[in-house]
């Protein structure tokens, strides 16, 4: 990465490499190098923060921000002299810059270090500026009504940016340091005059802390933020699932996901819900909070809980054409921003995506299914309800299947989680026109009225309550769909799905990744479903580093695209948990395996949101350049990996978990402590032996579910 980025709810540091956040060049286009800055609320507070020495800009020796919550960059002088006169030899002064955020807080010490035999002396400047920038106009895609900067107020110990914005909302910045020799101007600049002894060091800690409206974050004293914000992180890792493999890059990978995931919480108050993804959406976004949640279901169910009740306190109540809002219907995406508070973009929030309604249901039927939470099917029943009616009133208006069509003047045209313009082509390079019915969504729709209609009859009865009628109906109508799908999306000759179905009801006859979101759905007929997880493992589907989102040779397949030929590492997941769901082990296999392979070439051992979609054969993996990373459904990837390799499969109502483990090739041993079931936890050990089978050992299990493993050649089976 060519930037290095901190998190902690809703604050988040972008920097350069050096630590700096510099204003872009006058002909910057969009990304990671045009939007530097410190965040909170989908505003840019920091617009510059500039470290020079004597003037010049230090060396870059170090960078790293592996840990997501806290980052390091250590640098160094250049050569200084002036008029034929030594001023600093070079590599001279260590200037070592430390950061962390906690409480809405950023914490910054820049600590000095003469690595010289003489004493030195020399002029230390931090440079800041505050623009106090929309999100929509940093990323460059809209201006609008905006508010005014005011004058920076300069005293002791401490710098103040003031903005009075467009929405009536005071944001300010106030900088705060530590050093009294340390004088502000009101350039916005801090100067401090640096005599070091030999071998001497002097620190200065300064504290950043954005304000939206009159109240300011309180700040810890340095220490003991560093101390809880470390603890939190603790626990995080000590009471998550944890997998350990005789595959040391699997491992790293598994930690390295559950690391990004804490990072990518936020808290609304109902709970810690993963945001999308760094740098450029750090919010509330429909289906990637709500697949990532779904990943991380036998890790933190708790998440899934939290997600639900976020989204649920959002649902749509109102036919609105400007927001894509309809009643029923579960968000796309939440901003706070100046432009959506004075409603000159529609994101407060906006509501245009096709899945995340049925998705809402999917992941509160597998959250009931693998807890055992009654309470919160029962708590979220209106919700469920008003969900099932806005997918039924969109079937009844299309046909029988659920279509999007935006109405925004400044929506979204594609609402599938492939949302790129150019993303529904037909066979002939024509872009499909709306309504769209995608593939995958029919699925999801499916796999939650098949899998509500399993969990409601659970509920305990109540009177005006038939919740027996109730699943028998969804029952009914899961099986019409799947009737009314086969004929409509199977392309016999490809021996495969359709993408979608465009607005005059045509097949989109482009292959693609998409069936493979709704092979776990149980939507396909078994034949059919050998057929796709086959062909998603073909050579022009899989290039060797993951499954690609359109297979090479088609029309509008094109490697360096964003949805026509790149992969994505979400997608293989999703793909992912129907090869296990269907017991397509070489397949599963197939997949984990070349997600390994490019992990290997990605800095922190992180999967990016995305990577072209290049053979392996070609050589290493090649970036997309405005990929985010951390990216959060690409860290719970890893952590689908688990619960594939070890086949697992939850029957909430008879209390039984199925084991069938498939270890990928090379991978011979599995540990997996702490997965999350039931009222408890299950511990399994999975080891292949020789004759190509596993031996399976459950060493502990409180989750009061009956384990059932398929081979035979088991230890401890049915604990």
């Amino acid at each position: 990465m060519d930037y290095r980025v901190i998190k902690d709810n809703d604050l988040f540091l972008l920097t350069d490499l050096s630590g700096d956040v510099i204003p872009p060049p006058a002909d910057a286009g969009e990304g990671q190098q045009a939007g530097y800055g410190l965040y909170r609320s989908d505003t840019r507070f920091l617009s510059r923060m500039e470290l020079l020495i004597n003037g010049r800009k230090p060396i870059v020796l170090s960078s790293e921000a592996d840990q997501n919550y806290l980052s390091e960059t250590v640098l160094t002088n250049p050569h200084m002299e002036e008029d034929g006169r030594l001023i600093l030899w070079r590599e001279s002064v260590e200037l070592r810059r430390t950061r962390f955020i906690y409480g809405d807080v950023l914490y910054d010490k820049l600590t000095m270090t003469n690595f010289s035999p003489a004493q030195l002396s020399f002029g230390i400047s931090l440079r800041f500026e505050a623009d106090f920038t929309d999100m929509f106009v940093v990323r460059g895609f809209m201006g609008g009504k905006l508010g005014t900067t005011e004058t920076p107020e300069a005293s002791a110990g401490a710098l103040r940016f003031g903005y009075a914005g467009a929405d009536g909302i005071r944001r300010a910045l106030r900088i705060r340091w530590d050093d009294p020799e340390a004088v502000a101007g009101e350039d916005g600049t801090v100067r401090m005059a640096v005599t070091l002894a030999p071998g001497a060091a002097r620190s200065i800690e300064l504290l950043l802390i954005p304000s939206v409206g009159d109240v300011e974050p309180a700040a810890a004293p340095r220490e003991e933020a560093l101390a809880r914000l470390e603890a939190d992180y603790e626990r995080w890792v000590s009471t998550s699932a944890t997998l350990e493999t005789d595959n040391p890059q699997l491992d790293a990978l598994y930690a390295r996901g559950l690391l990004d995931l804490r990072v990518l919480l936020n808290d609304e108050g109902h709970g810690r819900f993963p945001v999308a993804g760094l740098p450029w959406y750090a919010v509330l976004f429909g289906r990637d909070s709500l697949i990532t949640a779904l990943q991380m279901l036998p890790v933190r169910p708790e998440v899934a809980l939290a997600t639900l009740r976020t989204m649920a306190r959002y649902q749509g109540e109102r036919d609105d054409a400007w927001r894509d809002e309809q009643p029923g219907k579960i968000m796309h995406e939440m901003r706070r921003g100046e432009l959506a508070n004075t409603n000159q973009v529609p994101f407060t929030p906006y509501y245009g995506t096709v899945d995340a309604t049925p998705l809402f249901l999917v992941l509160l039927a597998e959250y009931v299914k693998w807890t055992g939470d009654l309470s919160a099917l029962r708590e979220l029943m209106p919700n469920v309800e008003a969900a099932l009616g806005w997918i039924d009133r969109n079937a009844e208006a299309a046909g029988g299947f659920v279509t999007y069509h935006s109405e925004s003047a400044k929506g979204i045209a594609n609402q599938g989680w492939k949302d790129s313009a150019d993303s529904i082509v037909h066979r002939d390079g024509e872009y499909a026109k709306t309504p769209i019915a995608l593939v995958e969504v029919q699925g999801y729709v499916y796999q939650a009225k098949r899998l509500l209609s399993e969990q409601l009859p659970r509920l305990p009865e109540e009177p005006g309550h038939d919740w027996r009628g109730f699943a028998a109906r969804l029952a009914e109508e899961a099986e019409t769909l799947r009737e009314r799908f086969e004929a409509a999306f199977w392309m016999e000759e490809e021996g495969y799905y359709a993408i979608a179905l465009d607005r005059d009801g045509r097949q989109v006859r482009s292959v693609t990744s998409n069936p493979g979101h709704a092979l776990a759905s149980g939507l396909f007929a078994p034949e059919r479903a050998a057929a796709v997880a086959k062909r998603l493992t073909a050579p022009d589907l899989y290039g060797g580093y993951g499954i690609r989102t359109m297979a090479e040779g088609q029309t509008g397949y094109n490697p360096m695209s964003y949805h026509d030929g790149s992969v994505w590492p979400h997608d293989n997941s999703m793909c992912l948990m129907g090869l296990a769901a269907g017991g397509f082990s070489e397949q599963s296999g197939t997949v984990i395996e070349g997600l390994l392979a490019a992990a290997a070439h990605f800095e922190n051992a992180r999967l990016p949101e995305l990577f072209c979609g290049y053979a392996k054969a070609r050589g290493r993996p090649v970036r997309y350049p405005v990929a985010c990373s951390p990216q959060a459904w690409a860290a719970g990837t890893p952590l689908v990996m688990l619960t594939a390799m070890l086949g697992l499969a939850v029957d909430g109502a008879s209390g039984t978990v199925r084991i069938a483990p498939a270890l990928p090739p090379g991978m011979n041993r599995l540990q997996a402590r702490r997965i999350k079931l039931g009222a408890g936890t299950l511990d399994v050990d999975v080891q292949r032996d020789r004759e190509g089978g596993y031996q399976v050992g459950v060493v502990g299990n409180t989750s009061g579910f009956a384990v059932q493993v398929d081979d035979r050649r088991t230890a401890g089976a049915n604990v």
